[in-house]
């Protein structure tokens, strides 16, 4: 394949790096992170190995559920910095090799947003079918998103004398994508940030954006395919960049979620994140078994070549468990958060890793083996480079985050700026800044940090991972994943132990004709398969390991 055509799929190897600027650094003292931060902190991000930067929403918002109540589409939020210093951040970003990706949030706005307060103002506005209005809501309509916080998806609005709907908070009335108007201000706002300079965008809430919820059945059945309009954007993405991408939240079983890549030709979300393995992944952590995930790996769709799965650990909501049996999450909840006020929702844990593992690095460190392992595209949440914990006295989806930790001082050396107006408290205790931070560990090679390093760049030379077909092993212990991935004459065995017991393991990989050693990856040392092709080695509790099929009669396999 031409560089060319590799460069226009990028993000098949890409390694993906998503933060929050108010939490990342700041860099005027005011207690709040910000865009000129950020840019300094750029080469720690190219040295961590970071080839994709996706930022959490920077937009102006009423800020009543962390930045994602826009208010102003095309701004940037004033504490945040200014259009110039978000210009000079995607320079500089692209002078590193990194590439930006933003969220793109148009399933809602805030209740504050100009186009909401005309539509509320007059029925005649032209905003008015900017959003969905009803005399009569449904008798049986789905759950809110937060339950918590939220009795109905409807709610009466007195100065427009109808009920709006809301999937998730009442201050974020949903947009009707229904509206060819509507959607051409949609794609007009992309145009704009594509023009300045980003790789495109991480959708929120995919399956949310294309309801028609609140159209009457009839209405209904006279509208376009809703993927009609994932299809457009995607076209439209590609005629603006070339390779631009839409990475998309679909939390779906499989068989549903394949339709959002396109039926046919996949053209419709270039990625999407692989919620239902991460969440056996959990279940088989819990079990010191890797059979749960080996079955969601086996049963997962191979995407059409223009598409990809996105693999992550945690992510900045919670850690979502809903596709899981009530057994099986009460399982999980059980082995990561037993006390209830670590849990949200019913169906999720606002925690991050390390604090979940009990700080035992050996898993910590065999988990994050594991992400860049999976075929597809990894996907980090800032700080998980470090074994940052979450902060157990914020409530919610909150506790996870917090400042990043840059230095041991108090305040992380996250800002010289008072704690009090911080945007999130700092981690206390074990996993506060004295103890886990990035100054302490960037130059100590036995870091988590430098581990982290080591694990892109051993990512970056398995190019297979990323392009191409994945087996899972038959091996006899249940608790150790085996997988083989090879694309064209490329390919590589990784190897991880779920259990705090070591395991045996003796596996037949495919193996090309000839004189055949496997090189571990990490230490360098050899493996010759037995006459068979069989191997056998030895796995340490939550050991993991990485071989290259080296064909040692022709040349070595990269």
């Amino acid at each position: 394949m031409s560089a060319k055509a590799t460069s226009d799929v990028w993000w098949k190897n890409a390694v993906v790096y998503c933060l929050d600027v108010e939490t990342f650094l700041d860099s005027d003292g005011d207690g709040c992170g910000d865009l000129k931060g950020l840019t300094d902190r750029l080469d720690y991000l190219a040295g961590l190995g970071v080839s994709c930067l996706w930022l959490m929403p920077f937009y102006p918002s009423n800020d009543r559920d962390d930045g994602y109540d826009i208010t102003d589409f095309y701004g940037i939020d004033g504490r945040l910095g200014t259009p110039g210093d978000f210009a000079e951040m995607i320079r500089t970003a692209s002078d590193r090799g990194i590439r930006v990706v933003a969220d793109l949030v148009v399933n809602h706005t805030s209740d504050q947003h100009p186009w909401f307060q005309a539509a509320r103002s007059d029925r005649d506005s032209p905003y008015r079918d900017f959003y969905v209005w009803s005399d009569d809501p449904p008798d049986n309509p789905p759950a809110p998103t937060f339950p918590d916080q939220e009795t109905s998806v409807w709610t009466f609005d007195e100065q427009a004398g109808q009920y709006y709907l809301h999937r998730f908070y009442r201050h974020q009335p949903d947009l009707n994508v229904t509206n060819p108007k509507l959607r051409d201000e949609i794609v007009k706002m992309m145009g704009f940030w594509l023009q300045l300079g980003m790789s495109g965008f991480r959708v929120d809430a995919v399956p949310f954006l294309l309801e028609t919820l609140g159209v009457d059945a009839a209405e209904a059945d006279s509208l376009p395919d809703p993927h009609t309009y994932l299809r457009e954007l995607r076209a439209f993405v590609g005629r603006r960049t070339g390779d631009g991408i839409l990475l998309g939240e679909v939390n779906l079983p499989f068989e549903q979620q394949t339709a959002f890549f396109g039926s046919d030709y996949g053209d419709e979300l270039t990625m999407q994140f692989d919620f239902v393995g991460m969440q056996q992944l959990y279940l088989g952590l819990a079990r010191g078994d890797a059979r749960p995930l080996a079955a969601a790996l086996t049963a997962r769709p191979t995407p059409p070549d223009s598409c990809q799965w996105a693999s992550f650990v945690r992510n900045h909501d919670e850690l979502t468990l809903d596709k899981l049996s009530d057994d099986e999450r009460r399982e999980v909840f059980d082995a990561f958060g037993p006390d209830p006020s670590m849990q949200v929702f019913g169906r999720g844990l606002a925690r991050r890793l390390p604090p979940m593992m009990g700080g035992d690095e050996r898993r910590v460190r065999m988990i994050y083996s594991l992400l860049f392992a999976l075929p597809g595209t990894p996907v980090l949440f800032y700080g998980e480079e470090i074994g940052m914990g979450e902060h157990p006295d914020v409530s919610g989806r909150q506790a996870v985050r917090t400042p990043m930790q840059w230095t041991p001082d108090e305040s992380g050396g996250f800002s010289r700026g008072p704690a009090d107006v911080f945007p999130a408290p700092v981690v206390t205790g074990v996993f506060g800044p004295g103890n886990v931070n990035v100054a302490d560990q960037l130059n100590d090679p036995d870091s988590l940090l430098s581990f982290m390093q080591r694990l892109t760049r051993r990512y970056r030379s398995c190019p297979e991972l990323g392009w191409g077909s994945c087996e899972v092993l038959s091996q006899p212990s249940s608790a150790v994943l085996a997988l083989q991935t090879s694309w064209d004459d490329a390919s590589v065995i990784t190897l991880h132990n779920f259990a705090d017991v070591a395991a045996e393991v003796r596996f037949r990989p495919t193996l090309p004709p000839g004189d055949v050693i496997l090189t571990e990856l990490a230490s360098g040392s050899t493996i010759r398969p037995d006459r068979d092709g069989s191997v056998q080695l030895r796995l340490e509790p939550y050991d993991h390991s990485w071989l290259r099929v080296t064909d040692t009669s022709s040349r070595e396999i990269t």
